[in-house]
């Protein structure tokens, strides 16, 4: 590992960003600080280190940006017709698969206890996103790990 592998691996505290492979359903992990950048990193470093292929599901809690980390690792960029009206055109953007799953861990909490655990898909749809987890090696209910 180069002095600019470390460097970009190490955040703020000095903890990795993306851990060595453990296990074979974890292949990356965030320690550092919840920051847009860090994802950023975090969905690049999960898309290198499977190959660039779409897994059968990806979780993560409801942060935001998330969904855009993942939409630009693994979107595809449309650029709408062009239209004959006045007017600048629509900006070209990224749409997902049609394979890719992404769902969010929702944790209902009521006076700092998590009392319900709802799963919300972002991409794919439900029934998809259930499947997936249900066929899970791991296990077959929603990882309640995610904060």
């Amino acid at each position: 590992m180069t002095g600019k592998d470390r460097q970009f691996n190490r955040c703020r505290y000095g903890n990795v960003l993306a851990n060595p492979c453990w296990h074979n359903q974890t292949p990356s992990l965030g320690s550092a600080r919840h920051t847009a950048k860090n994802v950023q990193k975090l969905v690049q470093d999960f898309k290198q280190r499977t190959g660039g292929r779409i897994m059968n599901s990806i979780t993560s809690d409801e942060y935001r940006p998330y969904k855009k980390a993942i939409l630009e690792a693994y979107g595809r960029k449309v650029a709408p017709p062009r239209t004959a009206r006045r007017g600048r055109c629509k900006g070209a953007h990224r749409i997902p698969p049609l394979q890719l799953k992404y769902a969010a861990v929702h944790k209902t909490r009521r006076k700092d206890r998590v009392i319900k655990i709802d799963l919300c898909v972002v991409f794919g749809a439900k029934a998809e996103a259930a499947a997936a987890i249900e066929a899970s090696a791991v296990g077959s209910t929603i990882n309640a790990a995610f904060q």
